[in-house]
């Protein structure tokens, strides 16, 4: 047996599985690709979490695309996070190429073009399904860690959604909650003392002033109401097919800490929303985030471990979250040792950085007879990857340098027109779109300030009406003592003894 039979044999018996699977190209040896070498993912681990990287213009994308478009033909509901805004011509069925032909030749797999269900989501003003949620459903811990806050601001924050649910004010949006920090540091600065203890004021501006920073990065778009129901996340179409949920995030690239916001939201809410599926034959949802640098990067060390521990227990949930960057050295060491799946694209090895980093990369994979891995690493074409996955009972599978294969859908973005009229077919639209602005802690607290002020200008006018009534009672007084007086005095028998006495003193 050559050395191609022998690594076909090797390939073949890695990837035989009893339950379902996904095939995702053909493995390589030598830059030759072995037809029927099928390199696969088993579906009773993709909720081992997973990691796509690789250099710009390697194919990440389209590896990305290939993953949502099998898991969905397999019933597996897929959340993407579109950062560059091209994964929307996933609605649409591909147009197929000459090239694309040839290559699922070399892998051995017919080449057909389909289109996929698909839901845009939204968390800004782009046209799609509005992401929402509330103040109170973060939670004072959650919502502390997402504006960094020290020991003490944390105390103040819990201590205002303390009296918020003892007062039954909702927190429901940053408005509400920065009327709170203002109420407790002014009108209602005596009540909150009396119940909780004094609030700092330079605390409570420090708070207010990070909030403000928040509402820069157009979080005040995403808190609000009506939150989103993330079991709408798992809606299956006519046919059986999982949904693809597509994040429009083309316009908060900038804004990295609303996009950590959301993200750790959405898995929190996911985590003690969802059941504990135990060892399930399949994943409930698959969650891709891509330029997932972005969450790590403006992320303080509260947020990063709050993202760790997530990442750690939402596999019993049934959820695999899957992050694409370009480099490994992107997601943190305590991140990475979670991942179960690695496709790893070409790197670039232009600096002395560059060289280390891709050593660094190659001692991530399995050994193998059959690689130089870190040689692989820089050789890799577009469309090409090696490929490291958990076979069912969780051992890895042969490291495998991989022909990808091509996705069924367009390759593109869809039009304006094509969006328009995926918003207006979609059910969530109607659900979420319209703006409710009901009573919260903001009106509730400026009624009760409102309240107060009329009750301190009544009590006021009514310490000034008896005040004038003393006066008054005073004066008359006064008035009947003189009027008395004069009448004595003018009496006849009061001016007779006057005259008396003065005529005896003339005489």
């Amino acid at each position: 047996m050559d050395q191609s039979e022998a690594f076909k044999e090797h390939i073949v018996q890695g990837n035989s599985f009893k339950g379902e699977f996904i095939t995702v190209g053909a493995a390589m040896l030598n830059g030759k690709t072995i037809s029927g070498a099928h390199v696969k993912i088993p579906l009773k681990t993709l909720n081992r979490h997973g990691l796509i990287a690789g250099a710009t213009g390697t194919g990440k994308t389209k590896t990305l695309q290939v993953l949502a478009e099998n898991l969905s033909e397999k019933g597996v509901p897929v959340l993407l996070m579109d950062m560059k805004g091209d994964l929307s011509g996933i609605a649409k069925a591909g147009s197929g190429h000459p090239k694309i032909d040839e290559r699922h030749e070399k892998i051995g797999i017919p080449y057909t073009t389909k289109d996929f269900p698909v839901e845009l989501l939204t968390l800004s003003e782009q046209n799609g399904v509005r992401l929402r949620a509330t103040v109170s459903e973060f939670g004072p811990v959650l919502f502390s860690r997402i504006l960094d806050a020290s020991d003490a601001q944390a105390g103040i924050i819990a201590i205002l959604f303390k009296y918020c649910d003892d007062k039954s004010l909702p927190l429901l949006d940053l408005k509400d909650f920065k009327k709170v920090l203002q109420y407790a540091t002014e009108e209602g600065k005596e009540e909150i003392q009396d119940l909780y203890g004094r609030i700092s004021t330079a605390s409570a501006g420090s708070i207010l002033r990070k909030i403000v920073q928040l509402e820069q990065q157009g979080a005040d778009i995403f808190f609000g109401e009506k939150s989103f129901e993330v079991d709408d996340l798992l809606r299956l179409d006519e046919n059986g097919r999982g949904k693809i949920n597509i994040i429009r995030l083309t316009d908060i690239q900038d804004r990295p800490q609303l996009f950590s916001t959301f993200m750790l939201s959405l898995l929190a809410e996911i985590y003690s929303t969802f059941p504990e599926q135990g060892d399930s034959e399949r994943p409930e949802l698959v969650i891709f985030i891509d330029e997932a640098h972005l969450i790590f990067r403006e992320a303080s060390k509260a947020l990063h471990n709050q993202i760790e521990s997530i990442v750690k227990l939402i596999r019993s949930k049934g959820v695999g979250l899957y992050f694409v960057t370009q480099n490994p050295t992107d997601v943190p060491e305590g991140v990475l040792s979670q991942l179960g799946l690695k496709i790893q694209h070409a790197l670039r090895a232009f600096t002395a950085k560059d060289r280390k980093a891709i050593k660094l990369t190659a001692e991530n994979y399995p050994d193998s007879e059959y690689y130089d891995t870190q040689e692989v690493l820089t050789s890799l074409g577009t469309g090409e990857a090696l490929v490291s996955a958990l076979d069912e009972k969780g051992r890895p599978t042969p490291l495998a340098a991989t022909m990808m294969r091509a996705p069924m859908s367009r390759m593109d973005i869809l039009t304006q027109d094509e969006l328009d009229d995926l918003n207006r077919k979609s059910t969530l639209v109607s659900k979420y779109n319209s703006t409710v602005d009901r009573e919260s802690a903001y009106e509730l607290l400026n009624e009760k300030i409102k309240k107060a002020e009329s009750a301190e200008v009544k009590e006021k006018a009514q310490q000034e009406r008896a005040t004038v009534k003393r006066s008054t009672r005073t004066s008359t007084r006064s008035s009947t003592t003189e009027k008395a007086i004069i009448k004595v005095l003018t009496s006849a028998t009061v001016i007779r003894g006057v005259l008396g006495i003065l005529g005896k003193m003339i005489k």
